[in-house]
């Protein structure tokens, strides 16, 4: 079985709202896309596992499909408003004290949480599971950066710029189809000093959910290897979430990686939401990346947990029928390890040994 490092999922804010999270979390179930028994089956030995601060259960946002718009050519939804820094505050220290939980009750060391390329290493070895932990929008970030030394303590290592909604540092993509990523400004002054800050910690910056002119003010100012996450190819679907051909090339430029998303809505050239989509569909979007910057800079960046999959990948425990499909497509075991696993841990120790 290939070893899979996801490049991203929401399961740990999923899991946060169900009745019994840590039950849920080590016990295989039917519910949601993940939990570790489903996680062995599935080859995963890591994961850039997303704290995502949803809007309040008292807002209209809390419903994803609200403000949604069906046209007959696709669909468009507003760009969420900001989410308020004390709420997010609160929320993220939530699910930070339920990883710390899920650490204490793992007695047996089936699982870590990871702060250092030798610890990712070892749990690979180890057969473990590796857990990064990642911040789907800068929302809980002072303006000046200081609480982000206090995070990184807590174990943060990887950092979504935003989500797809404006804060203080830039502007994410509103989910639109067809539409191009460039829609807002850029950075902020705020924005760009984070992406420093950043450098300097050693802290993965992702790329997703930023619109096009935030995506090049970070380009130009980053020393690191650009990382999208979760995204696809704009030109094989063009979803407000997915990169234009400049930008792909960009990132093979940089030594990068782009993690292939598994939600049709944004893998079909239709852009609906069906998920009788054939895994063909998201290996184009594979080809598409290899042939274009090299097998060198694609990875897999699944959005389990966070939005709906293809029938043929309806949970995390289904991995290896996509690894499967590769090698019949013609990928070798070299190819299938680097798209599996290597290519992350290549960009993640780049920057993380600073």
């Amino acid at each position: 079985m290939i070893p899979i490092f996801d490049g991203h999922n929401d399961s740990l804010t999923k899991l946060y709202s169900f009745d019994d999270p840590l039950r849920s979390f080590f016990r295989r179930g039917k519910r949601g896309h993940f939990d570790l028994p489903r996680a062995k089956e599935g080859g995963l030995f890591g994961a850039n596992f997303s704290i995502f601060v949803s809007a309040p259960k008292t807002s209209k946002e809390s419903n994803p499909f609200y403000g949604m718009k069906i046209t007959k050519e696709g669909y468009k939804k507003k760009l969420a408003n900001p989410i308020d820094i004390d709420y997010a505050k609160e929320y993220t220290l939530a699910i930070i004290n339920f990883l710390s939980k899920i650490e204490e009750k793992s007695t047996d060391e089936k699982l870590r949480k990871i702060r250092n390329y030798k610890d990712l290493l070892s749990c690979f070895n180890d057969e473990k599971l590796a857990i990064l932990m990642h911040f789907e929008g800068a929302e809980v970030i002072d303006k000046d950066l200081k609480n982000l030394e206090f995070y990184y303590e807590k174990g943060l290592r990887s950092l979504g710029i935003v989500w797809s909604r404006p804060n203080k540092f830039g502007t994410g993509v509103p989910f639109e189809f067809p539409q191009s990523p460039d829609i807002g400004p850029g950075l902020t002054k705020d924005g760009k000093k984070l992406v420093k800050k950043c450098n300097q910690m050693g802290i993965v910056l992702d790329l997703a959910h930023l619109n096009e002119k935030g995506f090049w003010d970070v380009a130009k100012l980053s020393d690191y290897p650009l990382v999208v996450s979760h995204t696809a190819v704009h030109s094989l679907c063009k979803s407000t979430r997915n990169l234009k051909d400049n930008q792909i090339d960009t990132i093979g430029d940089t030594n990068g990686i782009i993690g292939i998303m598994f939600g049709p809505s944004n893998i079909r050239k239709d852009g609906l939401p069906n998920k009788n989509t054939p895994l063909s569909t998201l290996i184009e979007h594979i080809d598409y990346i290899v042939q274009r910057i090299g097998i060198d800079h694609v990875g897999l960046g699944s959005d389990f947990d966070g939005t709906l999959m293809p029938r043929h990948l309806k949970d995390v425990s289904q991995l290896p029928k996509l690894m499967e499909n590769l090698k019949d497509h013609g990928y070798t075991k070299n190819s299938l390890n680097k798209i599996g696993y290597q290519n992350w841990l290549r960009v993640i120790k780049h920057t993380w040994e600073v």
